[in-house]
This record gives structure tokens, C-alpha cells and sequence, in this order.
């Protein structure tokens, strides 16, 4: 009895592997360090842009390697690992950060033409990943392909939100807190639809997780743009390091648990 019952406890452990995905359960902690994360990626792209004097392209340059390295690592491991997940998070929105800053401003593309680009190739991304998958829920991110349409996905939102929160701030003369209490807002429609509403868990999820990144774009140009054009002229430096370390206690000190995988 021992060989048969040890085979099944084996197959029990097993059959739980195959129904976790790679991506963390969504949960208020997972929110938080979203926004902190988009919050860094603005202030940290900033640090390594302007304050370094580095310009947007090669900013770019050394976000994109850091992305690209990230998502590897990712896609290469046989189980989610919560630590890898965020690194590759803030990878993708320090590079959405410099990517829709040379765009906007070096390009001379306007944070109008950005912000309608980097939607259509958002909502490309969603549409092919739809087709070839037939779903576009997180909770199926346990194939390579699968996670492949998610980072692909996850990095055009991150940059869209830039372009989007800069156009919304600038051209459209909200200001940086005018901007924030715009997302703040749309973000509580989006969670009172998810209580109260029986709009598609998906759909919700990816309109949260899009509008999370201009939020934390205004932010963190709040943060450390000069008085004179609204912010409060903290260092890039500083900021940038009191939301990692936000971030480094939410991820240690807080659960975190992958995501059932949708059947």
C-alpha cells in the first residue's frame, strides 16, 4: 500500500502544479504594489533620463535589456516566483516610462499621436492573444506562448499610461493631482463595477491594470517635478528609493499566493 499511496500523493501534488499559473492571485496587496511599482517606473525612468542626462533613447536602451531579461528569466521558470513577477514588473514600467517619453517628446509623435498608437497596439495585443489562445484571462498565464501575449501586453499598457498621463497633466491642463484624482476616480468606477456589477472579471482586471499606470505616472511626476510646473521637486534619487523599499515590505511582509489557472 505504501509504493501506491505515495504515487497518489505524488499525482495530487502534481495536478495542484498544473492548476497555479505563473502570475500572482489578484488581491488588494497586489493593487498596492502595482501602484507603487508604476509610481517607481516614473520616477526611476526620470532618474535615469533626465537626471543622469542620459536621454530617452538610451534610457530606453538599458530598460529594454533589463525587460528583456526579466521577461527570460520569467518565462524560463517552472513556477511562479512572487520576487521575479514584480522585477519584471518594474522592468516593464520603467521601459513604458523612457519608451513613451522618446516617442512623445524626441519623435515629436505629441502625447496625443502616442497615447492613440500605443491604445491601437494595446488593444492588438489583447485581440491577437485572444484569437490564438481564446482567452485573454490572467489566470490562464501558465504557457510560454501565454505569458509571451501577457508581458507583450503588460508593456504597451505600462507605456500607453505614460503617454496618457502626460497628455492628460499637460495638453490637457489637468495638473499632476487634477490627473491623479481623474484615474483615482475611474479606478473606483472599476472597483464598484466589480462588486456591484456583473461586467467580465477580465475586462475589469485589464481596465484596472491599465489605468493604474497613468496614475502612477502623475504621481511620480508629482513627486519630483520642480514647484513651478506643480510637483513638490523631491529627488528622483530619493523617491525612487522610498518606493522600492515600500515595495521590498510589501512583497516580503505580505502573502503571496499564484493564481488558480482557469479551466
Amino acid at each position: 500500500m505504501g509504493p501506491i499511496r505515495e504515487e497518489r500523493e505524488l499525482s495530487k501534488v502534481s495536478s495542484l502544479d498544473e492548476t497555479l499559473s505563473k502570475v500572482p492571485e489578484v488581491t488588494l496587496v497586489f493593487w498596492i504594489i502595482k501602484i507603487f511599482a508604476t509610481t517607481l517606473g516614473e520616477t526611476a525612468g526620470d532618474a535615469v533620463s533626465m537626471s543622469m542626462n542620459l536621454g530617452y533613447l538610451v534610457g530606453t536602451a538599458i530598460f529594454a535589456a533589463v525587460f528583456a531579461a526579466a521577461v527570460y528569466t520569467q518565462i524560463r521558470a517552472k513556477k511562479f516566483h512572487h520576487v521575479l513577477y514584480w522585477v519584471t514588473i518594474i522592468a516593464t514600467t520603467t521601459v513604458g516610462t523612457t519608451m513613451a517619453d522618446f516617442a512623445d517628446r524626441s519623435l515629436g509623435i505629441g502625447y496625443a499621436g502616442g497615447s492613440s498608437i500605443l491604445l491601437a497596439l494595446l488593444l492588438g495585443s489583447l485581440f491577437v492573444w485572444h484569437r490564438t489562445l481564446g482567452t485573454v484571462s490572467v489566470e490562464s498565464v501558465s504557457s510560454a506562448k501565454a505569458e509571451m501575449f501577457y508581458w507583450v501586453t503588460i508593456m504597451f499598457s505600462q507605456t500607453l499610461g505614460t503617454a496618457l498621463g502626460d497628455w492628460t497633466a499637460d495638453s490637457a491642463g489637468l495638473g499632476y493631482l487634477g490627473s491623479a484624482a481623474l484615474f483615482g476616480g475611474l479606478l473606483a468606477l472599476v472597483a464598484a463595477a466589480y462588486h456591484w456589477t456583473k461586467t467580465s472579471r477580465t475586462a475589469l482586471f485589464w481596465s484596472a491594470f491599465i489605468l493604474t499606470r497613468p496614475l502612477g505616472a502623475v504621481v511620480g511626476d508629482f513627486l519630483d517635478k520642480p514647484h513651478s510646473s506643480g510637483g513638490l521637486a523631491l529627488s528622483r534619487y530619493a523617491a525612487s528609493g522610498v518606493l522600492m523599499a515600500l515595495i521590498v515590505v510589501c512583497i516580503f511582509v505580505f502573502p503571496h499566493r499564484a493564481a488558480k489557472r482557469a479551466h
